[in-house]
């Protein structure tokens, strides 16, 4: 952490702590821990999958983040931008059913707004923001349809409200990971409105949402990832 020490208004010298930062190391290690949460939890994502779309959920994230392993493995990125970027573009063309083109629109948009090999904690929330409305306009989905975003947006609110209130990275993270859990918990009771779940109708009712499950692995991931560095 950095402390920065500049000129007062009455001439005496303020010390402001910078806030924790997110570099290429970071946001890699935050990729890998996906792939390795994906790989650990996908039996229980092609079950829910199983029980109100296709059953392949889980076999196709799991294709995309080890797609995504090899891809970063040489790729000398200069930004955390070009990491995200890279992983949403592999995402893009190895994960099949909807799942790839929202991932891969998620860390693509989050990506292209983080031009720096240095990032703030707050950068990367308005990089979240970007990758939530790069999901609602790709979905046309909203809070309540039963998606991703159900997961996803709590947490990128709750990562948002932390920072606001002084928490650093590692608290933030945490705070965010569990909304996200508690949005993809919320999701067992609503009906499908968007996706192959919707065609169920009322039998999607009492089913948690296999997209937000994954999403809520994303956050925990990245909750890992920080408070492990």
């Amino acid at each position: 952490m950095a402390h920065h020490q500049f000129a007062g208004h009455d001439g005496g010298i303020v010390i402001r702590i910078e806030e924790d930062s997110v570099d290429v190391a970071m946001a890699s290690a935050w990729i890998r821990a996906v792939a390795s949460a994906v790989e650990e939890h996908r039996d229980q994502l092609t079950q829910l999958d199983a029980a109100i779309g296709d059953a392949d959920h889980g076999a196709n994230m799991s294709r995309g983040f080890t797609a995504v392993l090899a891809a970063l493995e040489d790729f000398q990125a200069g930004t955390v931008g070009e990491v995200l970027t890279k992983t949403g573009s592999t995402l893009m063309s190895t994960v099949g059913g909807a799942s790839g083109p929202l991932y891969g629109a998620a860390f693509r948009a989050a990506g292209k707004t983080l031009t720096d090999a240095t990032v703030t904690p707050r950068e990367l929330v308005e990089a979240l923001h970007a990758a939530t409305a790069a999901v609602t306009q790709l979905g046309a989905a909203t809070l309540g349809d039963k998606t991703m975003l159900d997961a996803l947006a709590p947490a990128v609110s709750a990562f948002e409200e932390a920072l606001f209130h002084g928490a650093d990275l590692a608290s933030a993270a945490a705070d965010a990971a569990k909304a996200a859990d508690e949005g993809a918990h919320s999701t067992i009771p609503l009906q499908a409105r968007k996706g192959r779940a919707s065609y169920l109708g009322p039998r999607s009712i009492g089913h948690q949402d296999p997209g937000a499950t994954s999403t809520a692995l994303i956050f925990a991931a990245l909750a890992g990832a920080v408070a492990g560095r």
